[in-house]
C-alpha cells in the first residue's frame, strides 16, 4: 500500500483551516466507509498527511477524500461545496466521474464532511464554486483513472499505454481483456499514486459527462417531498425552538412575559439572552423551546416584550433619500480620475446627468433559516457541539459557534445540510449561533426554526445606493468624459463601507475612457448588510448601463454600436486575470445576443428592445429584453435573451441554464416590486405581501446562450443577474419613450403594472 498523494494537487495556504484535523481522526469516519476493500482515493488539498492516517482500514487506500470505490463497483464521490440550488452537489462530482471515466450509473453522490485540511475552503459564494475546483477535479480524477488503468496493467502483465478506460471498466483492445472498476479496487489501492505532472488529463472532445444533461442528485427527493434540506433533519430527542429579536438592530430586552409563556400548552421553557458577540453571531432576544414546532410558534405570538432601544438603530430610508439628493450636484471623495475630465465636459457637444436609486433589498430564500444543535458534555465535564446547518459557509459558522459556546473549535462538528436558498444570505451564521446557545441552554437537541417574518426583518440585506452620473459626447457622439459620484453607506460602528457601499476603481466603464472620474459618499448606518447575488454589480450595472443608453439614444447612436465603440480592441483590463473584464469576451457576449434577439428588427408599436451588459464574478454576461408597454402603462415582458460567456466547457448545460434563468427571474422580481425601507432601525416588510415575488404567469421566456470559448470554465449564479434591470429599463424606453431611473419601478417614478397582477 502506498499512501504518497499528487504533490500539485494542493490549495493555496490561506484555503487551510488553522485547525488542521489530526491523522487519529480518521477512525471518527465511519459514515465515509463503505463494505468490503476497496480503492479509496484521497486527494489532500494541505500536505501529505502522515502513514497511520494514511493506513485506513483493511487494504483501502485512505485519506478518503474525494472518491472511494467498493469491490461491487459503486463510485463513491464526495461534493465538497455547500449546496444550496446553484447545483454543485452534481457538477463538482461530474468533473471527477467524467476524468475518472465513470458510469454515471455507478456514482453515489454524497455531502463532503466538513474537513478544509482534505478539501480546501468549503464554501458556496461568489460564482467560485467551478473556476476554484477545476483543476483539483479534474487532477482527482484523473488519478483514480490512471492508479485503475496501472493495476490492470499489472494483473494483465501489459504496457499501461495499451490499456484504456471507458463506463467503469479498463480495456485491453488487443486481448478484448476488460475488468470492471470494482474488480480492480483492492490492487488499484496498492498502487502508487502518479505525481501530478505526469497525468493526462481529458481534451474536450473526449468528455463523455461534461457538457451533457444531467439532472441534479436531489431532484427525486425534491419533487417527491422526501426529506433534503436543513428544515426536514430531525435527531432523537429533539426539541423546537424559536427566537425573537429586537424590532431595530442594537435592542435589547429589558422585559418580557416569561412566566405566562412557560405556561403554555407543549411549552418546555423560555428565557433571555442578553447577546453575545457581533450583530451577525447571537443579537439579543427571548427564546422559547417547546415540543413541537406549533407550539413554539403560538408561544412566541403571545410573546409581550419591552424592548430597550435607546442604543437601537434610528436609520431611516426616507432619510437618506432627501440626503443622497442634496449630495447629488456635490463630488464625494476621489476614488479614481484619469484624464482632463472637465476639459472633456468643457469643450464637449453634448452632456448629460441623470440620478439613480436601487432600494435596499432582503434574500429572502424561499427556506427560512433554521439548523438543528446538540450540545452535549461528557462524563470528564468536557462539552461539545454538533449542529446540521443549511449554511454558505460551514467553517465559519463552526468557528463563529466555537466562539460564542468558548470552547475549542475542535469540539465543534457541522455536517452540510441542502439550504432552499443563499443569494448570500447563509453567508451569515447567526442561525447556528441561536441553535448553539439555545441547545446549550436546555442542555437537549433542538431545531430552531425562522418564520418568514424573522428572515425578512433579520436579513443582512443588500445596500441601497444612489448614483449621480454625468457623460459628455463629441461632435461624432463619441463617449469623451465620464463623472460619477456613488452615494452608499459605511458601518457605523466600524465606519468602513458596507458590503456594496463602496465601488471599485476598475468598475465599468471607467478604465474605458480617457477622462473619467469616481468619487463616493459613505452614510451611515446601523442596519446590517451583507452580500447579496452579485454584490456590488447587483445595484451598480442598473444605472450604468442605463445611462450608456442614455448616452446613446443623446448621440443619436444605436447602442449596441454605441457599447460596442466603448470595449474597443479586445484586451484585459486591471491585473489582467480572470477575474478582470476582457473586452474582447465582452464584445462576443454583445453581439451574440443581438444576433439571437434579432436586434434592430421592426418592432410594433408600443414594444421595444432594451440591452444590458455587465461584468462581474468572471463571468460577461449580456441581456436583451423585450418588453411591451400599453396605453394604461401595463408593462409585459415578453421575452428576455441571454449570452453568456463564462468560459469553456459547460460543465453541467441544464444545471447552468437553470442558474441564468433563476437570475432573470430573480432580477425582474427585484425590478418590479421589491424593497425593504425602514423608519427609525424598523424594517417595514414582513413578507411576501410587501416584498412580492414574481409568479409564474408573469415570468417571461428565457432563452439562454453560451459564447463559444477557449478560457476555463467560471460560474454563472451571480453575474447573470445584473444585466436585467438595465435591459428592461431600457426596453421600457425604446416602447414608450419613459425612462427608468428608480427601482422598484412599481413604487418609482411611474406606476407600472405587470400584464397581471404581482
Amino acid at each position: 500500500m502506498n499512501s504518497r498523494v499528487p504533490p500539485s494537487v494542493t490549495a493555496a495556504p490561506e484555503q487551510i483551516s488553522k485547525s488542521e484535523m489530526p491523522a487519529s481522526a480518521f477512525s471518527r469516519r465511519a459514515i465515509m466507509k463503505m463494505s468490503g476493500a476497496g480503492l479509496a482515493l484521497g486527494v489532500v488539498l494541505a500536505r501529505p498527511l502522515g502513514a497511520q492516517a494514511a493506513k485506513g482500514a483493511g487494504d483501502e487506500f485512505s485519506p478518503n477524500a474525494f472518491v472511494r470505490i467498493s469491490p461491487e463497483g459503486k463510485i463513491l464521490i464526495y461534493a465538497k461545496n455547500p449546496e444550496v440550488g446553484q447545483g454543485v452537489k452534481t457538477s463538482l462530482p461530474t468533473i471527477i466521474a467524467d476524468e475518472m471515466d465513470a458510469a454515471w450509473t455507478d456514482v453515489v453522490i454524497e455531502q463532503a464532511p466538513i474537513n478544509s485540511a482534505l478539501y480546501g475552503r468549503q464554501v458556496a459564494g461568489g460564482s467560485t464554486s467551478i473556476p476554484v475546483n477545476w483543476d483539483i477535479l479534474r487532477q482527482a480524477g484523473a488519478t483514480a483513472r490512471t492508479m485503475l488503468i496501472n493495476a490492470a496493467a499489472k494483473r494483465w502483465k501489459v504496457d499501461p499505454a495499451e490499456c484504456t478506460a471507458s463506463e467503469s471498466k479498463v480495456l485491453h483492445a488487443a486481448s478484448g481483456r476488460s475488468l470492471t472498476y470494482g474488480e480492480l479496487a483492492e490492487d488499484a489501492a496498492k498502487q502508487d499514486v502518479p505525481a501530478a505532472e505526469t497525468l493526462k488529463l481529458k481534451t474536450p472532445d473526449q468528455y463523455t459527462l461534461i457538457g451533457t444533461r444531467i439532472g441534479g442528485v436531489d431532484n427525486a427527493k425534491i419533487v417527491s417531498g422526501e426529506p433534503a434540506f436543513g428544515s426536514d433533519h430531525t435527531v432523537p430527542g429533539m426539541l423546537y425552538a424559536v427566537y425573537e429579536k429586537a424590532p431595530a438592530v442594537g435592542g435589547t430586552v429589558a422585559r418580557a412575559n416569561l412566566d405566562q409563556i412557560k405556561g403554555m400548552p407543549g411549552v418546555v421553557d423560555a428565557f433571555v439572552f442578553d447577546g453575545k458577540g457581533g450583530v451577525a453571531d447571537l443579537k439579543p432576544g427571548v427564546a422559547v423551546v417547546a415540543e413541537s414546532t406549533w407550539a413554539a410558534l403560538k408561544a412566541k405570538a403571545a410573546l409581550q416584550i419591552e424592548w430597550d432601544e435607546s442604543a437601537a438603530s434610528k436609520d431611516s430610508w426616507s432619510g437618506a433619500v432627501k440626503t443622497a439628493q442634496d449630495l447629488a450636484s456635490k463630488r464625494g471623495d476621489e476614488v479614481f480620475k484619469a484624464g482632463d475630465v472637465d476639459g472633456a465636459f468643457a469643450s464637449a457637444a453634448k452632456t448629460l446627468s441623470a440620478f439613480y436609486t436601487v432600494p435596499f433589498l432582503s434574500h429572502a430564500p424561499m427556506e427560512p433559516q433554521n439548523c438543528v444543535a446538540s450540545y452535549t458534555v461528557d462524563a470528564s465535564g468536557g462539552d461539545a457541539i454538533e449542529l446540521w446547518a443549511p449554511t454558505q459557509t460551514p467553517e465559519r459558522g463552526m468557528q463563529r459557534v466555537a466562539e460564542i459556546l468558548d470552547m475549542p473549535e475542535e469540539r465543534v462538528t457541522v455536517h452540510q445540510m441542502r439550504g432552499g436558498g443563499g443569494f448570500g444570505r447563509r453567508l451569515t451564521n447567526d442561525f447556528m449561533c441561536e441553535a448553539a446557545a439555545v441547545s446549550k441552554h436546555v442542555g437537549r437537541p433542538v431545531k430552531l426554526q425562522w418564520t418568514r417574518e424573522d428572515d425578512m426583518r433579520n436579513d443582512y440585506y443588500r445596500a441601497g445606493g444612489f448614483y449621480s452620473l454625468a457623460g459628455a459626447l463629441d461632435g461624432q457622439g463619441k463617449l469623451t468624459g465620464w463623472r460619477s459620484h456613488y452615494i452608499s453607506f459605511a458601518d457605523e460602528r466600524t465606519g468602513k463601507p458596507v458590503i456594496g457601499g463602496a465601488m471599485s476603481p476598475g468598475e465599468f466603464p471607467l478604465l474605458l475612457i480617457d477622462n473619467a472620474e469616481l468619487t463616493q459618499t459613505q452614510l451611515s448606518l446601523a442596519t446590517p448588510c451583507g452580500a447579496w447575488r452579485a454584490p456590488m454589480s447587483n445595484s451598480c450595472a442598473f444605472a450604468i448601463q442605463s445611462f450608456i443608453h442614455e448616452m446613446a439614444v443623446a448621440a443619436g447612436r444605436d447602442h449596441v454600436e454605441f457599447l460596442l465603440e466603448i470595449m474597443g480592441e479586445p484586451r484585459w483590463l486591471g491585473k489582467q486575470s480572470t477575474r478582470d473584464l476582457n473586452t474582447g469576451r465582452a464584445a462576443a457576449a454583445i453581439k451574440l445576443v443581438a444576433e439571437k434577439a434579432g436586434w434592430g428588427r421592426p418592432m410594433p408599436a408600443g414594444r421595444g428592445l432594451g440591452l444590458g451588459f455587465h461584468f462581474s464574478h468572471a463571468g460577461h454576461i449580456a441581456e436583451i429584453a423585450d418588453v411591451s408597454v400599453g396605453p394604461d402603462r401595463k408593462i409585459t415582458v415578453h421575452k428576455v435573451t441571454v449570452a453568456a460567456e463564462i468560459g469553456t466547457p459547460i460543465i453541467s448545460p441544464s444545471g447552468a441554464e437553470n442558474q441564468v434563468q433563476g437570475s432573470v427571474i430573480d432580477g425582474l422580481s427585484v425590478m418590479l416590486g421589491q424593497q425593504i425601507s425602514f423608519e427609525k432601525g424598523r424594517i417595514q416588510q414582513s413578507n411576501f405581501h410587501d416584498y412580492p415575488m414574481i409568479k409564474m404567469a408573469n415570468a417571461p421566456d428565457v432563452e439562454v446562450h453560451f459564447v463559444p470559448s477557449t478560457f476555463n470554465p467560471t460560474g454563472v449564479g451571480e453575474p447573470a443577474l445584473p444585466p436585467l434591470a438595465p435591459a428592461v429599463a431600457n426596453a421600457i424606453f425604446a416602447a414608450s419613450g419613459m425612462r427608468i431611473r428608480s427601482m422598484p419601478i412599481l413604487k418609482g417614478e411611474l406606476p407600472l403594472q405587470t400584464a397581471s397582477a404581482l
